[in-house]
């Protein structure tokens, strides 16, 4: 693989940005990127300069060498993922990659995006100034959904060591930034979910969770 200059745009302990460093370090990429700090507290994310990168203010975004922008965890995931030749995380197969895709998917929307939404729309979030829309209810339903999505995953997790299968996959990533949004939000994970608990220990052995540090 040709030697690459890429650059992660993140605020670092965000969920999403969680979700790139963990597949950089799966796939052995971390030495090939260099992170540039986003400061989301004091607005970076709407200066005219990162707008002109992504226009949707979020991070991470990922440019590639020739200048090429990436939003969306799992397009940069995919990305990531190809560029050996070998698709771990994303699937290497029509089937194997459509199931990865569709749960990825059903966590992104159920766990991370709800637990997101709750925290934004139904505590203070990060702050007044940051927060400038409430929604208590909608906030609170998004919670339900959570723990809805929490005993999903749970129930995923019966006789396999990850959630799309006995490899971990982006699906893994999108879980694990969820359960760890979750604990930040006050959104406990239910006691009885103890394949939930068995996959948190496992994920948490692997060495790419020092990416996260």
């Amino acid at each position: 693989m040709k030697d690459m200059k890429m650059k992660v745009y993140e605020q670092k302990g965000f969920p999403n940005p969680a979700r790139v460093r963990l597949a950089l370090a799966e796939k052995g990429l971390l030495d090939q990127v260099e992170f540039v700090p986003v400061d989301v507290m004091a607005g970076e994310h709407r200066t005219p300069e990162f707008l002109a990168k992504n226009p949707s203010g979020l991070v991470p975004a990922l440019e590639l060498e020739d200048g090429t922008i990436l939003s969306e965890c799992s397009a940069i995931t995919e990305y990531l993922d190809h560029l050996d030749g070998n698709a771990e995380l994303t699937g290497a197969d029509a089937k194997s990659r459509g199931y990865i895709h569709m749960v990825q998917r059903k966590i992104e929307d159920g766990l991370l995006d709800a637990v997101g939404n709750y925290f934004h729309f139904a505590t203070d979030g990060l702050g007044p100034d940051i927060e400038q829309y409430q929604n208590k209810d909608f906030g609170e339903r998004r919670r339900e959904t959570a723990l809805k999505t929490m005993a999903y995953i749970n129930d995923l997790l019966e006789g396999q060591d990850y959630v799309a299968g006995n490899e971990l996959t982006v699906a893994d990533i999108t879980a694990f930034a969820g359960f760890a949004f979750a604990d930040f939000a006050g959104i406990e994970t239910p006691t009885e979910l103890t394949n939930v608990a068995s996959w948190k220990a496992r994920i948490n052995a692997r060495p790419s969770i020092s990416a996260l540090n």
